[in-house]
């Protein structure tokens, strides 16, 4: 069966047919702005679910994957930066330090109440960032459409000094979780 993907990310497309899962692309277009008072794990739920039901009730009979995925450091969520100012921003924040990528997963039908919405954590961790090195990597513009300013699977990689959990995750999208939820749900995948 194909599965319709609620996002317009090309990382998260291209991890599921990595693992062999066939996508159809459907972006949704909601609000993504953090709520007063909102957590992380919330926030990231809320929009997801967002996500899918936008999509969702378009196609029904179809089964729709939406996600989120924010980094989190001393509890503020860092989305997606709006200027190269603010990228640098975020990975002077991120510098030194561990971090959580935080993604919320839903998968629905019908625009029904989620078949399973799930969260998952990652913790990653950054070395020391010099301002030469933050200057290159906000020039090379790999940061701008990713949240926290950065992508792990491209030139930032060289600042990763660990991770805890799920790589594809801190990618854009906890496969292993997908996997889990799509066989639960009883989605053929093969």
């Amino acid at each position: 069966m194909l599965l319709i993907l609620a996002s317009a990310s090309p990382r998260r497309a291209d991890l599921l047919r990595e693992a062999g899962i066939d996508v159809e692309i459907r972006p949704a277009d909601v609000n993504e702005d953090v709520g007063p008072g909102e957590g992380p794990q919330a926030y990231v739920r809320r929009v997801a679910d967002a996500k899918g039901r936008a999509i969702s009730q378009r196609l029904p009979g179809r089964f729709v994957l939406a996600a989120d995925t924010a980094v989190v450091v001393d509890g503020q969520i860092l989305g997606k930066p709006s200027s190269d100012e603010d990228a640098a921003r975020m990975l002077r924040l991120l510098s030194g330090r561990s971090h959580l990528v935080i993604s919320g997963v839903c998968l629905m039908k019908d625009g029904a109440p989620a078949v399973q919405t799930e969260v998952e954590t990652t913790v990653v961790e950054f070395g020391d960032l010099s301002p030469a090195e933050i200057a290159w990597y906000v020039s090379s513009g790999e940061s701008m459409d990713k949240a926290g300013g950065y992508g792990i699977q491209g030139l930032a990689s060289r600042f990763v000094t660990r991770i805890t959990g799920s790589y594809s995750n801190v990618v854009g999208l906890p496969i292993a979780v997908v996997y889990r939820m799509c066989t639960q749900a009883g989605l053929l995948l093969s």
